[in-house]
């Protein structure tokens, strides 16, 4: 996982002017969702070929809980690169594990977003409210842990690209410190091997209400 995030720095440093006015980190957690989404794929020795609808749930708070990290590079007053890494999760319900075969299907160590953002803010020195809004593109990095008659898979995995998009809204307490609350979005195609030669695809969105802390130098 280190080292999918060094690729992700390093990637954003070489597109980044050297003169930096400002740079935030910052800090969040959050309740999360994830609407139903199809599954496909073949396990061998277990279900077969498989194709069905699954209905997720994010279960926020249980361990690990949901959370997320991000480096922003504000080059002016308005305008900033960042990169970011989210810890979401989706389980699949037990109807859905039932009714198709499964006994385990699940991105819960987690569903892993890094991604290099673009960032905008409506910034004004004089007040303590600041908008803003966001991107990013990267890769998900999931922790797939699959569970059937055919065997069992259990591992991080490198499953295809990544989109996010955020609103907001920060909130300064000092001059460095700073609180926030947004709505962030996440789309992922993510297509997992199976260690008995199998494999799983789904594309996953993720819905969530972030609250955090960042501080800035």
């Amino acid at each position: 996982m280190i080292r999918y995030l060094a690729l992700a720095l390093s990637m954003l440093v070489g597109t980044v002017p050297a003169a930096m006015a400002e740079v935030e980190l910052s800090f969040y957690t959050g309740v999360q969702s994830a609407p139903h989404s199809g599954v496909s794929g073949n396990d061998p020795g277990g279900v077969g070929n498989f194709d069905f609808n699954a209905k997720w749930d994010g279960r926020s708070f249980e361990m690990p809980p949901y959370y997320g990290f991000r480096a922003t590079w504000w080059q002016d007053s308005r305008l900033g690169y960042g990169v970011e890494f989210n810890h979401a999760k989706v389980y699949a319900d037990d109807a859905t594990l039932a009714n198709n075969g499964f006994n385990r299907l699940e991105f819960t160590d987690g569903l892993n977003l890094l991604t290099a953002n673009v960032m905008y803010r409506w910034h004004q020195p004089q007040r303590a409210w600041t908008p803003y809004v966001g991107a990013g593109l990267g890769i998900a990095v999931p922790h797939v842990d699959v569970q059937t008659a055919g065997g069992k898979t259990f591992g991080y995995q490198m499953t295809g690209p990544a989109l996010i998009a955020l609103a907001g809204v920060s909130y300064r307490l000092t001059e460095s410190w700073s609180v926030f609350g947004e709505y962030k979005g996440s789309y992922s195609r993510n297509k997992a091997d199976l260690d008995n030669g199998g494999r799983l695809e789904t594309n996953l969105v993720t819905n969530a209400l972030n609250i955090g802390v960042s501080y800035s130098f």
